[in-house]
């Protein structure tokens, strides 16, 4: 079975094939017509009636395509490294290594100098040279250089990048550029028709055309993610092409492609216009980007986990953790709260309200509705910057082993030790009981519990030791379902466990 894969649309090019693109070789004969004209069917006469419907939409194509091309361009990416030659070390054995040493053989070793060549498109957003593209395609490159529609060609200067939404800004020296205009991406709907135009394989200027399958697409490409779904027809090549509507705005920045292939299988996606454009024009004010934080934890409110809160509707987000110094913290949010509104906006998952927190303005005083122990809550609290690091520590110490029963039977668990935190890269001083086996095949392993896991709380108890988790696992009926709040990897979440 073939693996379907999420693949950024920029090319890598290692090296080039050159192709005869002739369909017959030189030298062979072409068949006389005559010879195969008898077996043609018979061409029905075309009709000549007017399309009024159809032939309106293509011209509206035509006209979309020839305003769009001309300010999408090729962008070459160049990175040089070196590459250590392979091979070149006679008798290159650990044994030898171990009598000669490593300093002999490195006279046998001959680093190359490589160049890494990529491929991709931009769009040019402003007349003096500012061009929007992917951060993957032009990211780590020592040298960009810009094709034109019209071909010419100039060096392009790194304006700025940002690795979790995957757009970059580039920009050439030139003026009276063609531009492509933004559009609002939020006002765009499922089933709109949309046009995806940039340079596939290094095919210059294609335009090929779909509809919008779906929005907020989360695909797990980039840490922040609202992507536009599409099934026009988007190939590498296309990372940071445009993708544009009805109008001739940009919608979108093609960026990624779902493929067992490597190539179109009808399932593209682009980063939105606004999250585009927001990136942009902070990379072009300071050269760095600066988001909004809450200082939670969240996770999907799923039906079991809305009915183990007593919440009859799955809208809103979950709360697994509040950390510590956050304006969560300060403003009173707490665990198992349930967030249906930020700042006046609906919000639906963790995508979304991720997206919503961090295109806040720093300092700005926002309202957050939720739910907590089935009542409606208001909270007003101000953002603050992100921090550069938002990871988190515990308390609390280690001891005996023991194994649980009824519902938990499948977790056999211990009190954290040195050992143990060393084992499963924990900290000693993290609180709560550790998980060192889940029993394959066990209703817990199939809904995702893991071993390594650190066990907070069962049913809301906390637990802080493995007699604990004991007393409290030893007074469930065996037909309950269980709440577990675990900590894994440094993030707190909810898991619901049914018999």
């Amino acid at each position: 079975m073939v693996a379907a894969t999420l693949l950024t649309v920029g090319i890598v090019i290692g090296f080039v094939v050159a192709s005869d693109l002739g369909w017959l070789p030189a030298g062979h004969a072409v068949p006389d017509a005559s010879s195969i004209a008898p077996t043609l069917p018979v061409a029905r006469p075309v009709s000549t009636a007017p399309q009024p419907v159809l032939s309106g939409s293509n011209q509206t194509f035509v006209d979309i395509a020839k305003s769009v091309k001309p300010a999408v361009v090729n962008i070459y990416a160049t990175k040089s490294g070196r590459s250590e030659g392979s091979g070149t070390a006679p008798f290159d054995d650990p044994l030898f290594r171990k009598f000669f040493g490593d300093e002999f053989f490195k006279k046998f070793e001959h680093p190359k100098e490589r160049k890494e060549r990529g491929l991709g498109s931009g769009v040019i957003v402003e007349s003096n040279g500012l061009i929007i593209t992917n951060n993957h395609v032009v990211g780590k490159a020592d040298e960009i250089r810009v094709t034109l529609s019209d071909k010419r060609e100039f060096k392009a200067k790194l304006i700025g990048t940002d690795p979790k939404t995957d757009v970059a800004v580039v920009k050439i020296d030139a003026t009276g550029l063609p531009t492509v205009a933004w559009a609002d991406s939020d006002k765009l709907e499922v089933g709109e028709f949309v046009l995806a135009v940039g340079n596939p394989f290094g095919l210059t200027q294609t335009v090929t055309l779909g509809i919008v399958s779906a929005l907020g697409r989360a695909a797990g490409i980039a840490e922040y993610e609202d992507f536009i779904q599409t099934d026009a027809a988007i190939n590498p090549g296309n990372s940071g092409g445009a993708l544009v509507n009805v109008r001739a705005e940009l919608v979108g920045i093609n960026t990624a492609i779902f493929s067992q292939s490597g190539g179109n299988m009808g399932i593209g996606f682009a980063v939105p216009s606004n999250m585009a454009q927001s990136i942009m024009g902070q990379l072009v004010q300071t050269g760095k980007v600066v988001r909004g934080w809450l200082g939670v934890s969240i996770q999907e409110l799923t039906p079991e986990l809305a009915s183990q809160f007593g919440i009859t509707e799955t809208k809103g987000v979950l709360v697994s953790d509040v950390m510590d110094d956050s304006p969560a913290k300060k403003a009173g949010f707490e665990r198992a709260d349930v967030i249906i509104e930020y700042d006046g906006k609906s919000m639906d998952s963790p995508t979304h309200l991720r997206n919503a927190v961090a295109q806040t303005a720093v300092g700005k005083k926002v309202v957050v509705k939720l739910i907590r122990d089935k009542k409606p809550k208001t909270i007003d609290l101000t953002i603050v910057e992100q921090p550069k690091s938002m990871s988190q520590s515990g308390d609390e110490d280690g001891g005996d082993s023991a194994t649980p029963t009824g519902i938990l039977s499948s977790l056999d668990v211990r009190d954290l030790t040195e050992e143990l935190a060393g084992r499963y890269g924990l900290k000693s001083s993290e609180r709560g009981v550790v998980i060192v086996r889940v029993k394959p095949g066990s209703t817990a392993e199939e809904l995702g519990v893991r071993e390594g896991d650190i066990v907070l709380e069962v049913n809301r108890q906390a637990v802080t030791s493995v007699k604990n988790f004991e007393r409290i696992a030893g007074k469930l009926p065996k037909d309950q379902a269980v709440l577990l709040l675990l900590k894994r990897q440094g993030r707190t979440i909810y898991l619901t466990l049914r018999p």
